[in-house]
């Protein structure tokens, strides 16, 4: 695991910590079952639905209280986003210098107290007018709760964000009242680190990477994680990711979750997610009767797949590591395996909106949508942030986050991601029927009769003529621009390259829809795109489109496109290009003295508007 030293810890890198640790074998996934899938929202006591809100969540990772209000406001509402998790709000330790950077987003997964009054994201009132503001937009708050364990022996000269003085083992002020404390006694019995991952007790008495494991089995203890918790809920949070449940045991879990109250506004439970990463010593399903469960076999199935170009046996979904959908968490990445396991993220353009698309189309889970800031390949790197500010013991203090600027990714906010929202809440309810296949790359299905979706994981355009059981009409594509026209119980329309095209009930063009999905006749005159490339060269090199037509150098690399790039942007490559559906091109790196390498694969066909080096 590439974490800073013992002494300062990463103490969020869980994720990390338990695959590189874990020796056991993971638990084995059944067959896919031939049969359609139910496509019902779960709601149950460990998992309410807000009325009036779908079940997807985005989860706006290290964005500050002010900023994710009125992202619920501007966006996350009216596009249908049922829930937000944020980051987690209780004071934690503050890090000025570590071996990966000054003030590592891992410190707030270090709890100092159980106090919110002020974090680098924010003050209490902030968060409170926060939570208030998505209530109002049909949103829910999930607060990643970190209630496993307090803080590692780093930095203890330096009080928490909230100004709290500290030291490992004692924690003299929980809630900024001076009534709660923990001391020596409340961790244990361990007091040492995991080391044998196949022995459930020490996984769940142990340490994880030296952070102080506090003993949930004691009656004071859970007193102090349930006021927190409550706390946030009278306040109006309408669910928790608890962080690291795994290292809690089950009968402990139970007991907190059992004594949360309900929801204000909302109404019922709190909506519980547990992050777990199962195995054969842990299995996902101990956690299930306490809430539904983060599904890491899904993660990495469907990210592996969809970076593979092999996507059309997932329609029928398996229940992945044992969960059923009612029971699953599903995610094609987080702020964890984006870092250290990064099978598909924001990196791979096209690639990675449309797995994030297809998670949404499909009735597997209760799907997480990820929202990113750029690390720049430092995976400790804090948030984007305004530095230090007077009076604020918080460290360097989280910026607003601007979705315009290349410092916030804002992944939830693509055209073919936030379409799909829509659609999931429109066919929410309604079994999965496949109607089209097309090699391993391409597929097609009905969501009941409200809804059709297809999926191309290449880098050609698709003609597709499919049955569906959506009404005939013509509909405008939730996942992109056009739309498609339904005749006689059949949908004809082109599937854009490294694409999608949803139709739902409801989604019903308006006078100028332009129907059909139909990109133009081969051979006129194109629009100019703007095509983002994330390429990694060496010095001196430039990135080209060069391809069939003269307007990319007829297969002259010296006469391509050339993209641009410069210190805040790089790997990634801009440019504005002309192509037609069956312009054939590639990218490739040409050196200042005129060498070329040509990118490996197949010829891309058609406009793309964000691709990765050698992947269709």
């Amino acid at each position: 695991m590439r974490t800073p030293r013992l002494g300062v810890l990463a103490g969020a890198v869980v994720l990390g910590a338990g695959l590189l640790a874990v020796s056991g074998p993971a638990i084995s996934q059944e067959e896919p079952d031939a049969t359609p899938v139910s496509g019902t929202n779960p709601v149950s006591d460990a998992n309410p639905a807000a009325e009036g809100a779908g079940d997807a969540i985005v989860h706006l990772f290290q964005w500050n209280w002010d900023s994710v209000a009125t992202e619920c406001a501007d966006f996350l509402g009216p596009n249908g986003y049922g829930g937000v998790q944020v980051s987690p709000p209780q004071e934690h330790v503050v890090v000025p210098s570590s071996e990966g950077g000054d003030y590592p987003w891992w410190q707030d997964y270090q709890p100092v107290s159980y106090s919110i009054e002020n974090t680098r994201r924010g003050t209490a009132e902030e968060f409170e007018s926060m939570v208030d503001t998505c209530a109002d937009n049909g949103v829910r708050i999930y607060v990643d709760a970190v209630i496993n364990h307090m803080t590692g022996p780093g930095e203890v000269d330096l009080p928490g964000s909230a100004g709290t003085e500290w030291e490992q083992y004692e924690y003299p002020d929980l809630f900024g009242d001076g009534e709660a404390s923990y001391s020596y006694d409340d961790f244990g019995p361990c007091y040492d680190s995991i080391e044998n991952w196949d022995d459930k007790g020490e996984v769940q008495d142990c340490q994880l990477l030296g952070l102080s494991d506090l003993n949930t089995g004691s009656d004071h203890v859970r007193a102090q994680v349930v006021r927190y918790l409550n706390g946030l809920v009278d306040m109006g949070v309408g669910g928790f990711r608890v962080d690291a449940s795994k290292h809690v045991p089950e009968e402990d879990m139970g007991a907190i979750i059992g004594s949360l109250n309900e929801v204000p506004g909302f109404g019922g439970a709190p909506h519980v997610y547990h992050e777990v990463i199962g195995d054969a010593t842990i299995p996902y399903t101990a956690y299930t009767p306490y809430g539904q469960v983060t599904n890491f076999d899904y993660q990495r199935d469907i990210a592996e797949s969809f970076a593979n170009g092999d996507i059309a046996n997932l329609t029928s979904m398996p229940d992945h590591g044992g969960l059923t959908s009612d029971e699953a968490v599903v995610f094609i990445d987080n702020h964890d395996t984006q870092r250290y396991e990064p099978a598909l993220t924001h990196v791979d353009g096209d690639r990675y909106h449309l797995a994030t698309a297809f998670m949404l189309a499909h009735p597997y889970g209760t799907p997480v949508v990820m929202s990113s800031y750029d690390f720049q390949g430092n995976e400790a790197a804090g948030p984007p942030s305004v530095g230090e500010v007077d009076g604020n013991p918080a460290g360097w203090v989280t910026a607003d986050s601007d979705c315009s600027s290349g410092e916030w990714i804002c992944e939830h906010r693509s055209e073919t991601v936030s379409g799909m929202v829509a659609f999931r809440n429109a066919v929410d309810g309604t079994e999965l029927a496949e109607r089209a296949e097309d090699g391993s790359s391409r597929v097609a299905f009905d969501r009941g009769d409200v809804g059709f979706a297809a999926f191309n994981a290449t880098g050609q355009s698709w003609s597709l003529t499919a049955s569906t059981s959506l009404p005939d009409g013509e509909y405008d594509n939730a996942a992109g621009s056009g739309g498609a026209t339904v005749s006689g119980g059949e949908v004809s329309a082109t599937v854009p390259a490294e694409g999608a095209l949803a139709l739902h009930a409801g989604g019903e063009c308006d006078e100028d829809c332009e129907g059909g999905g139909d990109p133009g006749d081969p051979g006129e005159p194109g629009d100019p795109d703007t095509i983002t490339a994330t390429v990694e060269t060496e010095p001196g090199q430039e990135v080209h489109v060069v391809g069939s037509t003269p307007e990319l150098g007829s297969w002259d690399p010296a006469d391509g496109v050339a993209l641009n790039t410069d210190a805040d942007t790089y790997p990634e490559w801009t440019g504005t290009v002309t192509m037609e559906a069956d312009t054939e091109w590639k990218l490739v790196k040409v050196g200042s003295d005129g060498s070329a390498e040509w990118e490996p694969g197949d010829n891309r066909v058609g406009p793309a508007t964000a691709v990765a080096w050698g992947r269709l």
